[in-house]
């Protein structure tokens, strides 16, 4: 063996270095001092800022986690004896608890949720055992508060929190009657004979370990997500539910930058990450491997087969088989958001760079409520907390569509910005939660000053869809209503009350946001809409009727009208809103700010700099 000092030995650095991704990296250099020392700078806020849990809270994690493992084993022995098998079946019955997302890939904080999957055998389904029964076992401890099963979502979980820590528990059904503790889940063998919904439920673990192998450097990758999640999150777009990007998201779209910067540190990282995809030429999509083919025959993402994958607006692909779309939620309006984000983080980093700013500018939270003119307000209420959880997980989960619903119905002319944050009103006497929306009139357009937005029948349909929920009980109702910004609720702000105008001002400039270039006001008396009760069914359900009568008082003296309306008390809650635009120039004066995108022919168009 050649020693270090022999002259003929290659050293490391004249080794070819490994290739990772699908195309070549953009820029190999490494750090410079000064980069070193803005790392070191990065590193600090991060760890300031409280991103990392200390020691006990880890223990915990593994303490709750095992004892989760214990309770789904002892569930599944319950069921293969319940179900007559013999008892050495019921004695080597089992099931295992893997982990994925920000806890595999290594990225939580304090206070994050561990997203769980457990794994059984054949016999044990999803639609009884796991959300039925096991669902009843869990209700029943002590330790678990919160219990929310969702079982219509595209990847069926069942929420609650153990112990205080919040838990996304999924369930795969695997072709084995036995399952060994020592199962292999990246191994393909496990997607044999099972449903898609048990593929999307494998493929969170399946994913995440993926990524960890597809990267460089982990250390160097861990640090860059953990740093762009808690951005997104500041910056109102972290949230897939809501159209947004959740954690496997930004997990892609960060190891595709350490694919490309190979020998890049988190702070040069965070910069490239701004710099790459403010450039990006979406839809063209983002990929860390070859998509695989694979006899098992699932569907894979391909635009050139799959005519559905050709109207996603930002493919961010999964790199285990089989190869999906992670970002299918993101619509129109969310993705113009993200855009701006993109380009307004970058423009601080470039700051950064140059010594004019630190890195705290980078996470200046969005200021949403001062973002726009108009805003939806979508109230949500409920007979009792309990209800409360599982209603608006349903409402949550369909927010989304109405986002495309609006898209759809104006031809994209009326823009929308849901924002994934909860906003709570305490002093009301029933439990409440609202979720807002901005809306502004598209950028650019020209001659059409005047144009109404009619969206009445549009939020009708959307209630519609909202009120088909199975689990539906008497008290749960959605007030959705067109609310100004100088009428919004006090609750929304963090103090209680909105800044004076010189302040908002300020900080309008200084986050540079854009208003609608033509400005919204209410053509009529904003109102509430209201549960529609079909008059063919009225008769077969008189006592559901009675019931939601009964708490209607409550819930219209939970809602109150003036602080929603802005106006005269409208108790009436009427179905519709309507909202108009009108001239340049009324109320507040927009920003003449305007956004500018570039475009990449190819990732290589990026600068190395």
């Amino acid at each position: 063996m050649a020693s270090s000092e022999d002259p003929n030995a290659s050293s490391p650095a004249e080794q070819p270095p490994k290739h990772y991704g699908i195309t070549k990296p953009i820029f190999l250099s490494g750090p410079t001092e000064y980069d070193l020392q803005r790392n070191v700078e990065l590193e600090k806020f991060l760890i300031d800022s409280g991103l990392y849990e200390n020691k006990d809270e880890a223990a915990k994690r593994e303490e709750v986690l095992g004892r989760i493992d214990q309770i789904v084993k002892g569930w599944v022995k319950q069921l293969t004896s319940r179900r007559g098998y013999t008892d050495q079946m019921v004695e080597d019955a089992n099931a295992v608890i893997f982990t994925f997302g920000s806890y595999r890939l290594g990225v939580h904080g304090p206070g994050a949720d561990i997203d769980t999957l457990c794994v059984g055998p054949s016999y044990v389904n999803r639609e009884e055992d796991f959300f039925i029964i096991l669902h009843d076992i869990l209700d029943e401890l002590e330790e678990v508060t919160e219990l929310q099963p969702v079982p219509d979502a595209h990847v069926p979980v069942m929420k609650f929190k153990f112990q205080g820590i919040s838990i996304d528990l999924l369930y795969a059904s695997i072709s084995l009657l036995v399952v060994p503790d020592d199962l292999d889940i990246s191994h393909g063998s496990v997607l044999y004979d099972v449903d898609e919904q048990t593929v999307r439920s494998l493929n969170g673990c399946r994913v995440a370990d993926q990524i960890l192998k597809l990267v460089p450097n982990v250390e160097h990758f861990r640090t860059t997500l953990r740093c762009l999640k808690f951005w997104a999150k500041r910056r109102g777009v972290y949230s897939n539910v809501t159209g947004f990007l959740g954690g496997v998201n930004w997990a892609i779209l960060v190891a595709r930058i350490c694919q490309l910067y190979p020998n890049a540190i988190p702070s040069m990282l965070v910069s490239r990450f701004f710099r790459v995809y403010t450039q990006w030429r979406w839809p063209n999509p983002v990929i860390l491997c070859s998509i695989e083919e694979n006899e098992l025959g699932f569907p894979t993402w391909d635009p050139r087969k799959n005519p559905r994958d050709r109207l996603h607006h930002m493919p961010i692909i999964t790199p285990a088989y089989p190869c999906m779309n992670s970002s299918y939620n993101v619509s129109v309006s969310t993705l113009r958001v993200m855009a701006e984000q993109f380009d307004h983080g970058n423009r601080i980093c470039q700051e950064i760079e140059l010594n004019k700013a630190q890195w705290s500018a980078l996470f200046e939270p969005y200021l949403f409520f001062e973002a726009y003119k108009n805003y939806l307000q979508v109230d949500i209420v409920a007979a009792d907390v309990d209800d409360l959880l599982t209603w608006k997980g349903w409402v949550e989960s369909r927010f989304r569509q109405l986002t495309l619903k609006i898209e759809r119905d104006t031809k994209g002319m009326l823009q929308c910005h849901p924002y994934p944050k909860e906003y709570v009103d305490v002093t009301k006497p029933c439990p409440h939660c609202a979720f807002f929306m901005g809306l502004q009139r598209k950028e650019g357009l020209r001659g059409k000053e005047g144009q109404q937005f009619d969206i009445r029948g549009t939020v009708d349909e959307f209630r519609e869809g909202i009120n088909m929920y199975v689990f539906w009980k008497p008290g749960m109702d959605i007030y959705v209503s067109h609310v100004r910004r100088k009428q919004l609720p006090p609750f929304v702000f963090p103090d209680g009350c909105k800044r004076p105008r010189l302040l908002r001002h300020v900080s309008q400039q200084d986050e540079r946001t854009y208003e609608d270039s033509a400005g919204c006001s209410s053509g009529s008396v904003e109102r509430h809409t209201r549960r529609k009760i079909d008059h063919k069914t009225e008769d077969m359900r008189p006592a559901k009727l009675e019931k939601q009568t009964s708490v209607s008082s409550q819930l219209m003296e939970s809602v109150a009208p003036e602080s929603i309306t802005g106006g005269a008390p409208d108790t009436s809650f009427s179905n519709g809103i309507r909202l108009e635009c009108l001239a340049t120039g009324d109320a507040e004066k927009k920003s003449d700010h305007r956004l500018y995108v570039g475009q990449l022919e190819s990732e290589k168009e990026v600068l190395d700099t």
